[in-house]
């Protein structure tokens, strides 16, 4: 090797450096973004509610007597968060193009679609947690607020994953070739997904719900766990059709004897970037698990929404800076006193061309009227 050789700069190292300055730069655009628009508390009139002073809303039955969880919350995922983005930095250097590298990244890119979600499960996120501003777009279909902390939704999908695959290649190797798990390793593979997400997704959200992150305001009473309390949560619904979105995923990065996975063979076969079958993967990765969480989107708004048998709501409502969110007129039916908000897609959205529906006086019930 000559002297200039040895003087020339490798071209491969310049290359992670520029890689490196840019991904610093966006960071720190992201990060200025972040920092100029949050937002704490009910700001919006959209749903703020006027008779409110505003005030933080102190759990009266903290779990474990602890009353700082969602500065706690807040911090954790923060944490986690950037956890998550060193973790895929460090591994990629080490395992680069990883498949589970990939499929995490595509599924990160799903916190786009959670105000949606929330609207679907009529999921109201505490307003004391730091937020985007209420009124922008995609965002405002949140029943209250949408934080910010919600790109590490990797957490909430991934996990599941690694238990069955772990638990699957032990069926497989103390069983013959011949085994229902050897021959149908996809089948089995989305059995024990949808088994260990089932458990997880219920272990997840219903601390989250303890705790005082968010609440599920209506809920089907059949098959939903609380009914009636602050931590209602609607486990057969909520835990089982979020397989929709887990299984896929799973299968997608499921390794065959080739060393190949189900998402790099389904870019061969669909011809997506032939030549780079890496980035035609993950495409096939993004593409998949954004459809797999619109179809579990509108099966569930098709299960409580559209039938309108999400009859048991929260009572009282919990975030009192906020306007009750009650698109369907059930709290009104119950007794609340109001001021209410039916939120955004309200009407045919909701099966309900005419809008939220006009409550007669007197209300079917008292459940919700507060006590003097």
């Amino acid at each position: 090797m000559t002297a200039e050789q040895l003087s020339r700069p490798d071209k491969a190292s310049t290359n992670r450096s520029l890689w490196a300055v840019a991904a610093i730069a966006v960071a720190l655009v992201l990060l200025g973004l972040i920092i100029h628009n949050a937002r704490y508390g009910a700001v919006s009139p959209r749903i703020r509610n006027p008779n409110d002073a505003g005030r933080p809303h102190p759990l009266s039955d903290p779990l474990f007597g602890y009353g700082h969880w969602i500065v706690t919350i807040e911090i954790f995922s923060y944490v986690a968060l950037v956890s998550i983005v060193a973790l895929i930095v460090v591994l990629w250097r080490r395992h680069p193009k990883h498949p589970y590298l990939l499929m995490t990244i595509a599924v990160t890119t799903l916190a786009w679609l959670d105000a949606p979600m929330n609207w679907v499960t009529f999921a109201a996120y505490n307003p004391d947690l730091w937020h985007w501003p209420e009124d922008w777009p995609i965002v405002s279909l949140s029943p209250t607020v949408e934080p910010l902390f919600i790109a590490a939704i990797s957490m909430f999908v991934v996990p599941p994953f690694f238990a069955a695959i772990w638990f699957l290649r032990r069926l497989q190797a103390r069983r013959s070739p011949d085994s229902f798990v050897s021959r149908h390793p996809l089948i089995s593979l989305s059995g024990l997904v949808f088994a260990f997400g089932f458990v997880y997704d219920f272990a997840m959200e219903q601390l989250c719900v303890r705790i005082g992150l968010y609440t599920f305001t209506q809920v089907i009473p059949f098959g939903s766990v609380f009914v009636g309390t602050r931590w209602q949560f609607p486990l057969l619904w909520q835990s089982s059709l979020i397989s929709i979105l887990m299984i896929p995923a799973a299968v997608m990065i499921y390794r065959d004897d080739t060393g190949r996975t189900v998402a790099e063979k389904l870019a061969r076969r669909a011809k997506i970037m032939p030549t780079r079958p890496v980035l035609g993967s993950f495409v096939v990765m993004l593409v998949g698990v954004n459809l797999a969480f619109m179809t579990y989107g509108v099966v569930y708004t098709a299960i409580t929404r559209w039938s309108g048998a999400a009859t048991s709501v929260v009572c009282p409502w919990p975030w009192t800076s906020a306007k009750a969110y009650d698109p369907q007129g059930f709290y009104e039916r119950n007794g609340a006193p109001g001021p209410f908000s039916e939120g955004i897609w309200s009407r045919w959205e909701s099966a309900q061309l005419d809008g939220r529906p006009v409550v007669q006086a007197p209300p079917d019930g008292d459940r919700c009227t507060p006590l003097p």
